[in-house]
């Protein structure tokens, strides 16, 4: 069985991440494991679990990953970690892609206290710049905070968080998106979550998608 563990914090390891391997760890499973994530990785190797580069896997058993914001239709946003391209990739070649929550996180409907995170080709950026204003969008290239320039991701492309005032379809709005030429992917997760794995002081409970 292939499996994903997940981060989502963009520095360290996340504590449900570190958890997960420990228990994948420990007992001892016959797993594979693909990570879009560098720390989740190392700490993979430190376990001793099996690692498959992403390039090389073409179907995923099952995947877990955190967000910052999911609704009761199973729409999420992942805007923290800046590698939400693979990590949509994955998503996509999974049968179950669950999501790992504290019930803070969970909405009727998201509510968009975080922006929209773009991954876009440089040389698309002047163009994907105005094609998202003219639909109302406000947007700036992600200041990277231990040197002077923008975040680029580990593929060499801008990360640019979006803002809109309004939000009234989810769907709507993720197409538009997609269809801008130079807009590789956003942190958008429509239709690509399976279940919610939700927790709070007291009791853990599953909702399930499709």
């Amino acid at each position: 069985m292939t499996s994903y563990t997940w981060q989502s914090e963009p520095h360290g390891l996340a504590r449900g991440s570190s958890q997960l391997v420990d228990y994948l760890s420990e007992s001892h499973k016959d797993v594979k494991v693909v990570t879009p994530s560098f720390a989740t990785e190392q700490a993979c190797v430190q376990a001793g679990l099996e690692l498959l580069p992403l390039w090389s896997v073409d179907h995923v058993d099952l995947s877990f990953d955190g967000c910052d914001e999911v609704d009761h239709h199973l729409n999420a946003l992942k805007s923290g970690g800046a590698i939400h391209t693979r990590e949509k990739l994955i998503a996509s070649m999974s049968d179950h892609y669950i999501l790992l929550i504290d019930e803070s996180k969970y909405f009727i409907t998201l509510p968009f206290s975080h922006d929209i995170t773009c991954e876009v080709l440089k040389d698309a950026y002047s163009y994907v710049s105005r094609r998202i204003k003219e639909m109302g969008g406000k947007l700036v290239l992600r200041p990277n905070k231990s040197k002077a320039g923008p975040v680029i991701s580990d593929d060499g492309h801008f990360i640019v968080d979006v803002h809109f005032d309004t939000i009234e379809d989810v769907k709507e709005l993720n197409n538009k998106l997609n269809s801008i030429e130079g807009l590789i992917a956003t942190s958008l997760f429509v239709g690509l979550v399976t279940d919610l794995i939700i927790s709070n002081s007291e009791e853990t409970y599953r909702i399930g998608g499709k």
